[in-house]
């Protein structure tokens, strides 16, 4: 693994698939949607593919029409609402990873594709709220991951030059967006994505557990 005990002054995280466990909640609130919506559900594979993108730009590639958009975002989103709580849970370390890092000083900032509601309700469910005064949202930005904007905004807030940030994120999103932006990328493998996709983006890191964020990082 590479060090970089004194470049890295701040982490940003994205949130579902790094922080949070929610690809079984994630897949679930998909297959009602389309069954509802369409009748049957494409293959898995292909709302995989999207993870890390805004839900409403999901959603399109699979709706017929506008109207049906707006009417899957709303069935999504209800059942999302009623399994929620019951299917989210951090990954095991995040939230001591988490607690570590601040503890050291280091600067954090969430930057997610996830809107800011369920963002918060589930950074909540994480126990991870209290460190993180800087959350990214589609609600913020104009473009979203794959986009630099979004971590361009959080460095912006947390008042950290990119080369002074490492990215941590679970999807090809992630590492683009990162890369873009000018931080350095840490691919977390413990998410959906294969290892190969991850690597197409070249992270300067791969992580297997939570915990080896802290060899990056060195604070008080």
């Amino acid at each position: 693994m590479t060090n970089y005990p004194d470049g890295i002054r701040a982490v940003l995280y994205d949130f579902d698939g790094t922080l949070a466990d929610s690809t079984d909640l994630i897949m679930r609130c998909y297959r009602h949607t389309m069954a509802t919506h369409l009748g049957q559900c494409p293959p898995d594979e292909e709302w995989l593919a999207g993870f890390g993108t805004p839900l409403d730009v999901q959603i399109a590639r699979f709706a017929r029409s506008d109207d049906e958009s707006r009417a899957m975002l709303d069935t999504y989103r209800a059942y999302q609402d009623s399994i929620h709580d019951e299917l989210l849970r951090p990954f095991p370390g995040a939230a001591e990873t988490v607690a570590e890092l601040a503890r050291r000083g280091i600067a954090l900032a969430i930057v997610t594709s996830k809107h800011r509601r369920s963002t918060l309700r589930g950074m909540g469910l994480c126990g991870i709220t209290e460190h993180f005064d800087v959350i990214v949202t589609p609600e913020d930005v104009g473009n979203a991951k794959p986009h630099p904007e979004p971590v361009l905004a959080a460095l912006e807030r947390l008042g950290v030059a990119a080369g002074e940030a490492l990215f941590v994120g679970d999807s090809p999103h992630d590492m683009a967006s990162g890369r873009a932006a000018g931080t350095r990328t840490a691919a977390a493998l413990w998410g959906p994505f294969p290892r190969e996709s991850l690597l197409a983006e070249r992270p300067d890191v791969l992580l297997h557990r939570q915990e080896d964020v802290l060899e990056l990082v060195r604070g008080g």
